[in-house]
């Protein structure tokens, strides 16, 4: 059984992967062992191929492809494991982002959108054909790469985005049980914090124990709660009441609470909070969400101010975020230091697309992406459960970094060492004749093509 202490025994790390191969319910040898080569490979994984050459997976290429192809994961059951063996010491962050998979060219992928890339763009948009995935990650809370992967989920193109973050937040809420303090999920700007808020805790279900916090743009206006009608007021009630502009100070006011603080890496922290704001809402508001209803609500919301002042190093330069903040109550302090913490999550990404392959395979269904994408999040939790019990392989031209300072990729370069010692529960290939394969003139039509599913770009 896992350890609830902070550190990690081996004997975890062996246990996890024990469970993770229990989840493995057809193909499971090669679907373990597409994980042991990823961890393994001795640089950048390229292609699903070359990962049939390493030593630890044992089989051909094509049992690597077929594994992708035919391979079944109790999705649920693997969830259960990774919550189990997430760190009990590090703090109930989570956050939750989107990250695209390109598929430009592919014609005869399935269920392709519109997503957004950084790097390609069509018709000079920032926008590609391809599959997105939206991750949720639970945070270290220390100024490190280090993160908790706990769920990967494809979101299909016709899906609303605000509506899968709901129910991840439920679901993890679920998953975690009772806990001492509500878990905090953060998420950047480019969701609806109004939809959100309104879908979690204000439908007819009972909303779940945990805070909300996003980060807002710097132009919205909010308004304060009218108050009571006043005696003989004719007309309609009002249903808001003083305007509050994020780039107007003088409609701010007093604010209700108010905390400041000095640290280290950022300097003088202001943060500033006004509770019980909400947006003006109408029929067309979020794509026509609440077009059904006969009134827009009123979803209301603290306001943060994060104003940082005078960084080190940064030559008196200032940084204002801007946050929404909904469900339970939660500290400033704890505020401000969670959102900085967010960007974590960018180096779970980047480590995974560049290192570990995770869009390296060129397949065709999106099923077969959702594989892959579970072997890459298992792969991620035995690196962070390996971590104190390896080295590393430090190359002549890199520093030498204490235990508590080993980056992942430091890690996975001491992994095949810790392979040899923990063992793998996969069973060995078995020596047998490569079947006929297709009959020779046997006729095959090309696939079939499937047109980009389009729809407004919402989140």
């Amino acid at each position: 059984m896992p350890s609830r202490g902070g550190t990690p025994g081996v004997e975890d790390l062996q246990w996890f992967r024990n469970r993770v191969y229990g989840c493995f319910t057809r193909r499971a040898d090669a679907l373990f062992g597409l994980v042991d080569a990823v961890l393994c490979a001795p640089g950048r994984v390229h292609t699903v191929a070359e990962l049939s050459l390493s030593p630890v997976f044992g089989r051909g290429h094509g049992s690597a492809y077929a594994a992708l192809a035919d391979g079944v994961i109790d999705v649920e059951a693997v969830q259960d494991a990774v919550m189990a063996h997430r760190r009990q010491d590090w703090p109930l962050w989570f956050a939750l982002d989107l990250s695209s998979w390109a598929r430009p060219y592919a014609k005869s992928s399935p269920q392709r959108g519109w997503v957004h890339h950084s790097m390609r763009h069509t018709n000079g948009r920032p926008f590609v054909p391809g599959w997105q995935y939206q991750w949720l990650v639970q945070l270290s809370g220390q100024r490190d790469s280090w993160t908790a992967p706990l769920q990967a989920v494809r979101v299909p193109p016709q899906a609303d985005v605000a509506t899968q973050a709901g129910e991840q937040i439920r679901a993890c809420v679920e998953r975690l049980g009772h806990t001492d303090a509500p878990p905090l999920f953060v998420l950047d700007a480019g969701y609806d914090p109004v939809a959100l808020s309104w879908l979690l805790w204000q439908q007819e279900t009972p909303g779940p124990r945990a805070s909300l916090l996003v980060r807002l743009r710097a132009d919205r206006v909010f308004y304060r709660d009218p108050g009571p009608r006043r005696p003989g007021q004719k007309g309609p009630t009002p249903r808001h009441g003083a305007r509050f502009a994020l780039t107007d100070p003088g409609t701010w006011a007093t604010p209700d609470a108010e905390h400041h603080t000095h640290d280290p890496h950022y300097g003088h922290v202001r943060v500033t909070a006004w509770h019980r704001l909400h947006p003006a809402l109408y029929g067309q508001s979020a794509g026509g969400r609440y077009q059904h209803l006969a009134r827009t609500p009123i979803v209301e919301a603290t306001i943060i101010r994060v104003h940082i002042q005078n960084p080190p190093r940064r030559n008196g330069a200032t940084h204002t975020l801007w946050l929404w903040h909904t469900g339970q109550p939660t500290d400033l302090d704890t505020c401000w230091r969670a959102y900085l913490r967010r960007f974590d999550i960018e180096h779970t990404f980047k480590y995974a697309k560049t290192h570990l392959g995770w869009l390296a395979p060129t397949i065709r269904h999106p099923e077969q992406a959702d594989r892959w994408t579970w072997l890459i999040l298992t792969a991620l939790t035995q690196l962070r459960l390996a971590k104190p019990h390896t080295a590393g392989l430090r190359l002549p031209w890199q520093p030498r970094q204490p235990a508590h300072r080993l980056t992942p990729g430091r890690v996975r370069s001491g992994f095949p060492h810790l392979h040899a010692t923990i063992g793998t529960p996969a069973k060995p290939r078995r020596n047998f004749h490569p079947g006929p394969g297709r009959p020779k003139g046997t006729p095959r039509g090309p696939a079939p093509r499937h047109p980009v599913i389009k729809k407004p770009h919402t989140r």
